[in-house]
């Protein structure tokens, strides 16, 4: 049995960060680090800033933390998820983010749904004993993955299906990521790199003015070596691959990305899809979206966006990338 954290895959990111010009105050003091959303975060800024600058970074991650959680019972998700179909008054920042989970659900036609949260429970990729669930447990959780069921009537939300589970977990960090270089342009901020768990958006260049170079992790590699990397500027890469989190059974692979139709990891030609592009939450998105359609509608589907770049890579180890790459 083998379990992989997202460990090699920041740190197949963190590989081709930059270092810093030799006139910026000391990097410890540019640079808040913390375990949230399941994984390690990272926010590097790279101009002299005040530290109240990265204690706003905190208070915003931990602040989202609580928010997006599943498990903590003043999240609004947590709230939605036990309110047995009675509407929850939820914050505009949650509102939005179940919107723009909608909105990717109806452009993948159900192969993603943000209620796939019945499904997901199932699964715990971080158990020391990783078990298979039953076939009579999975067909229970798949009856009441609908996205359909999501009602939003002004600020409040609420399931029709009392049994529904939201789980936000595959486009939270992308919102995340957005809203912290949102916040970084705000108190004048020009270089930057966030780095959620191997969700990297970069606030402009380097301070030298040239592009950062950002790794993609080659698959099952043990030392989170990089199989090629994207040069990149004002932009997010982010990458979901059936190595992030799996466990073996019986010589069997079963990794996170999980189908909402079948309750099972999903099975097609491909060991991971990167997305380059502007917004995090797109990419993040994105990256769970092509894999769940595979790599022929999956390439279409990133073929037809407009600012959208793709890095595919198969089971056969063959890197594809989309039509008009990094043009």
């Amino acid at each position: 049995m083998k379990y992989k954290k997202l460990t090699a895959l920041i740190c197949a990111a963190a590989l081709f960060l930059p270092g810093c010009s030799g006139h910026l105050p000391d990097k410890k003091e540019l640079t808040y680090t913390d375990t949230l959303f399941d994984t390690v975060v990272s926010i590097q800024i790279l101009d002299p800033v005040e530290p109240d600058v990265l204690d706003g970074c905190k208070k915003l991650c931990q602040g989202y933390d609580r928010l997006f959680s599943k498990t903590d019972e003043d999240s609004d998700i947590y709230k939605i998820n036990n309110a047995k179909g009675a509407a929850v008054e939820v914050s505009e920042d949650t509102l939005t983010l179940i919107k723009k989970g909608i909105y990717y659900c109806e452009l993948s036609r159900g192969l993603f749904d943000i209620t796939i949260g019945t499904v997901s429970n199932l699964w715990d990729f971080k158990a020391e004993s990783p078990s298979v669930p039953s076939s009579k447990s999975i067909a229970s959780a798949v009856r009441h993955v609908d996205y359909k069921k999501i009602v939003i009537d002004g600020n409040t939300v609420r399931l029709e299906d009392s049994k529904a589970v939201l789980d936000v977990g595959a486009i939270a960090k992308g919102y995340i990521a957005d809203r912290i270089k949102d916040y970084l342009k705000e108190q004048g901020v020009r270089h930057a790199v966030i780095n959620l768990g191997g969700n990297v958006l970069t606030l402009g260049t380097k301070t030298d003015g040239s592009k950062y170079n950002i790794g993609i992790q080659k698959p099952f590699d043990e030392t989170g070596a990089p199989v090629t990397s994207v040069k990149i500027e004002d932009q997010s890469v982010v990458t979901t691959g059936i190595y992030e989190r799996y466990f073996e059974k019986d010589g069997k692979i079963y990794h996170h990305i999980l189908s909402p139709t079948k309750g099972r990891p999903c099975k097609n030609s491909l060991y991971s899809v990167t997305i380059i592009t502007d917004s995090s939450l797109t990419a993040d998105a994105l990256s769970t979206v092509c894999f769940l359609m595979g790599y022929k509608k999956g390439m279409q589907l990133v073929n037809q966006l407009d600012n959208v770049d793709a890095v595919f890579i198969t089971n056969k180890g063959e890197l594809h990338y989309s039509d008009n790459f990094m043009k």
